[in-house]
């Protein structure tokens, strides 16, 4: 596996809106430094969102407890966009001109994130958006903590290859942009390695597909061809429980058509009946199993928080954690909670991560990351299978897809651009 992207080293080479005259004063005057969370507390995201709600707000009391920052208080100011993607937008606009927050930690679907670009953009304020995310995009204003198709999908397959000798690749995805563009990735890279186009098969359902029969019964006549046969699963939320009970009324075992998941983690896991799921794969930079004494801190510090002994961990929640603690270090750095100090600062700001050693901010406003993938346990934790060695650095455009390989994102001066075409020499290689 290639650990360092080669476009990354190719490319080493508050004007904030407020809503009237009398707000802006009053910001001026204000004695805190206020932190925007903007996750679905209802709608059908809120599963997995309202996680990461209380895991910021636990942060945020903690650092308070540490004695704020730039010697004034945190707080926390909490919208609920209700799973609705144009009202992300609606809500990211409120916590900037309404309530002058400093900084958003938030949204989790892409389409959420891509709702709100423009208004980050426009308003010059800061998003720290912690889900793994299908790439091609780089923005000034956003910090992407969540994995990069190279920092989780890309080693998934290689483990799959390398390890587990797999031939043919089922590639099942929920009907949405992140599954779309990851699998189009995925699919070219597979190719490149060699892997013949009818050894491919790629299949698509909408949001809370519940009837897995015909395509279950599909994936086990492609997987009886002789060839070893893997299932890299971008499938998301509840649809998940009905495909991996199908996978079992099927006889289809684990070990035989092992299938890696990029979207099932602990928070999804619990309270399942993780029968069915036993011995099938993820992909993730962080598990609650991990065997650190930070991690085991951090698990402590969550389970005290929250008062329930059973609220789990999980990646996301990691990578707020380390999106979280880079900002509060930028800010120090900068000496101002200014957006476009702070966008200067971050780069090359490195901070503990959670598996036991350090994430660094790079140039291209991603992070370096440890790639884990994972066995799925009775009790809906993961046992550890493989790792990467080292950290990979967050890759914003793919080194697989034409229109992007040639890309490289760089946010330092005097590059300053998200997408340049390292064969043109011009900013704004690509219509993405």
């Amino acid at each position: 596996m290639t650990m360092f992207s080669k476009k990354f080293f190719a490319g080493m080479a508050l004007s904030g809106l407020m809503a009237s005259t009398a707000v802006t004063g009053a910001f001026a005057q204000e004695e805190t430094i206020k932190v925007g969370i903007l996750h679905s507390l209802s709608g059908t995201m809120a599963i997995s969102e309202t996680t990461l709600k209380d895991v910021m707000l636990m942060l945020i009391e903690e650092q308070n407890k540490k004695g704020g920052l730039l010697g004034k208080k945190l707080e926390a100011v909490v919208v609920d966009p209700a799973s609705d993607w144009p009202l992300f937008a609606e809500k990211a606009r409120e916590l900037i001109q309404v309530n002058g927050v400093s900084a958003v930690f938030g949204c989790w679907t892409s389409v959420s994130r891509k709702s709100v670009l423009p208004v980050f953009e426009e308003l010059n304020s800061l998003l720290f958006y912690p889900v793994q995310y299908e790439g091609e995009e780089s923005q000034r204003n956003v910090f992407y903590t969540g994995a990069a198709p190279n920092q989780q999908a890309i080693p998934a397959v290689d483990y799959l290859m390398n390890e587990e000798g797999v031939e043919r690749w089922v590639l099942a995805g929920t009907d949405y942009v992140y599954p779309r563009t990851t699998n189009k990735i995925l699919e070219a890279y597979l190719k490149a390695k060699g892997v013949a186009e009818e050894d491919i098969m790629i299949n698509y359902t909408p949001f809370g597909h519940s009837d897995w029969q015909t395509i279950v019964s599909d994936i086990k006549a492609f997987g009886s061809a002789g060839k070893k046969t893997a299932v890299v699963s971008t499938i998301n939320g509840d649809a998940n429980v009905p495909f991996y009970k199908e996978l079992g009324n099927a006889g289809i075992k684990a070990e035989d058509i092992p299938v890696v998941a990029f979207s099932v983690g602990e928070e999804e896991l619990a309270g399942l009946d993780t029968g069915p799921l036993v011995g099938h794969l993820a992909a993730w930079n962080y598990f609650q199993s991990v065997d650190t004494p930070v991690n085991g801190e951090f698990i402590k510090a969550w389970k005290a928080y929250i008062g329930d002994d059973k609220r789990v961990t999980n990646d996301p929640m990691e990578a707020h954690y380390i999106g979280f603690n880079m900002w509060v270090k930028a800010v120090e750095k900068a000496g101002t909670t200014d957006p476009d100090a702070v966008i200067d600062a971050i780069v090359g700001v490195s901070v503990p991560n959670l598996t036991g050693g350090y994430s660094a901010m790079m140039p291209n406003h991603h992070i370096t990351k440890p790639v884990l993938i994972g066995e799925i346990q009775e009790d809906g934790q993961f046992e550890t299978v493989w790792e990467t060695s080292g950290l990979v650095v967050g890759d914003a455009w793919s080194d697989y897809l034409e229109g992007s390989k040639d890309l490289i994102a760089d946010w330092r001066k005097p590059l300053n651009c998200g997408n340049f075409n390292t064969a043109t020499g011009k900013c704004g290689g690509s219509g993405s």
